[in-house]
């Protein structure tokens, strides 16, 4: 029997992965569900080769055409309980994930999450969502799905540390006198990954590799300092686990997101990949630590795990305001985790199951974080 599978971000990098993946497993999947923010034209064009499949775009008022079913947030919440999949796939980019996820969860859908904004924002609030309607959880960034094989290879209970890699973005081996007047366009000329603007962004900050290490804290149920960050720019070893023994395991394989997508798509099951195979005779492997000092957005999210429950969601919304206004030309680089800082020693309190807590830290981090970004405009100008 086919599985039926939603794609929420259609359109985005992690959606045209995993319609690579769709495609190429025709037998094995049923699409019942696309979805996109603006791009109608390619919605529309995924229904003719999809004719079954219901259609939701969020960033529109009325409909541009009379393909798509559902229009805005509460079409796309409202499509999510109608289409009746097995699983979805949320590559959503942003906060903006969060209530879509909740909205599968609430459905008795398995997520395959690549939006890692839902468990910083709302980590026990999606988990426990999730345990209530017996759903399945399965990460889809490809540090993440590597320490979920290798966990459930090794027993949790055997685990010492986690070890997440990093690419290092295209600025590792700038200097901070450098990393003062870099441009956007800079930023957004990834080594490795083909991705968005903000994940792009993200990454060259290590705010990316921040994201993550509060996702594993929330995926894995380790205390921050059993997560470590290791700079790897071939982007071969997607993560490692040092066991109590003091053995070392590390997931490797390409650098393609096709590869988790399948993976997360077929589990529990597995399926043989189609899309080639990691070779071994001209390979070198680096590591190296993290300077926190020229890139202290991955400092400021070991920070964020430590000071409360709602702080990882202020961090991310204050990060996803900075970052928009460094793609503007409005911030330089190097003021984006100066605005996360100052949002995040705010005092923030609330209750991490409680969807309108999670919802207000989130507005009034945005809030303040513009607020700061127009301080330091008016201040340059």
């Amino acid at each position: 029997m086919k599985k039926k599978t939603a794609i929420l971000g259609a359109t985005g990098s992690i959606g045209r992965n995993a319609l690579d993946v769709i495609r190429l497993g025709k037998d094995d999947f049923e699409p019942v569900l696309f979805t996109a923010h603006k791009d109608a034209e390619a919605l529309v064009n995924l229904k003719k080769e999809f004719p079954g499949a219901l259609l939701a775009l969020t960033g529109a008022e009325t409909s541009p055409s009379p393909e798509i079913d559902f229009i805005g947030l509460h079409g796309l919440l409202d499509a999510i309980g109608r289409c009746n999949a097995d699983i979805a796939v949320n590559g959503i980019a942003g906060a903006a994930g969060l209530e879509p996820s909740l909205a599968c969860l609430d459905a008795a859908m398995d997520l395959a999450l690549a939006n890692k904004e839902t468990l910083v924002m709302a980590g026990p609030l999606v988990f426990e969502k999730a345990r209530q309607k017996n759903a399945k959880i399965i990460p889809v960034d490809s540090e993440h799905s590597a320490i979920y094989k290798l966990i459930e290879a090794h027993g949790r209970e055997n685990v010492e540390e986690i070890i997440l890699t990093a690419s290092g973005g295209p600025f590792r081996n700038f200097s901070l006198d450098k990393l003062k007047n870099v441009a956007p366009a800079e930023a957004l000329a990834h080594p490795t990954w083909n991705m968005g603007p903000k994940i792009t962004i993200d990454s060259a900050s290590l705010a990316n590799k921040g994201l993550e290490v509060i996702e594993a804290v929330r995926l894995f149920g380790f205390p921050p300092d059993k997560i470590k960050v290791r700079v790897h720019p071939q982007s071969i070893v997607h993560s490692m686990i040092r066991l109590k023994d003091g053995a070392v395991y590390a997931q490797m394989s390409k650098p393609d997101m096709r590869l988790p997508i399948h993976e997360a798509l077929h589990s529990p099951a597995t399926s043989p990949s189609p899309f080639g195979f990691l070779d071994f005779s001209n390979l070198t492997l680096t590591f190296e630590e993290p300077d926190m000092k020229r890139f202290p957005m991955l400092g400021l999210a070991y920070k964020a795990c430590s000071l409360g429950p709602l702080h990882p969601a202020v961090y991310n919304a204050a990060n996803e305001e900075a970052v928009e206004a460094f793609l503007k030309g409005k911030i330089p680089f190097l003021e984006i985790p100066r605005i996360v800082g100052y949002v995040l020693d705010d005092s923030w309190p609330g209750d991490a199951l409680d969807l309108a807590h999670i919802l207000e830290a989130d507005r009034k981090a945005r809030e303040k974080a513009r607020g700061l970004i127009n301080r330091s405009t008016n201040a340059d100008s």
